[in-house]
């Protein structure tokens, strides 16, 4: 008997795709983290994050693209940017209709890459070698709320 990986759980492929649609819905439209995508197309940026997530949650097809820490290199990620994004992953969970212990689930395999995206500092991020590659440093917006 084999045992129900967190892919089938949560219903597959459409789920993952809906989800990541209305995610990155309300993350291009955020006023701080919008910034990280702009020239982006969105499209692109959700079926990556659904192919990824499919294959950490256990589907049998490998993902191809970049691993996060390559994938985040040029941007400069702080705690609270990346704590944003999981309290704005979570509500789009939420809303989503996906159940409370396959959202746990969910979390703890986005939160399993903090290490390779969080910046330890922004000094660390300055010393980065990027070569010809611009960074990506944006801070919190005058008043804004890193709660939201």
């Amino acid at each position: 008997m084999s045992k129900t990986t967190l892919f089938d759980a949560v219903g597959g492929l459409p789920v993952l795709r809906q989800v990541h649609h209305e995610l990155y819905n309300r993350l291009y439209a955020h006023a701080w983290l919008g910034q990280y995508f702009a020239g982006t197309k969105q499209h692109l940026i959700e079926e990556k994050q659904t192919m990824f997530m499919a294959e950490k949650m256990g589907d049998s097809h490998r993902f191809v693209g970049h691993e996060p820490e390559l994938a985040h290199r040029r941007m400069y990620i702080p705690d609270a940017l990346f704590d944003l994004r999981q309290r704005i992953l979570l509500s789009t969970l939420c809303d989503g209709g996906v159940a409370e212990p396959l959202r746990t689930r969910w979390l703890k395999i986005d939160n399993a890459f903090r290490r390779h995206i969080v910046s330890p500092s922004a000094e660390a991020f300055a010393q980065r070698d990027l070569g010809c590659e611009q960074p990506l440093n944006f801070p919190a917006p005058v008043g804004h709320d890193e709660k939201k």
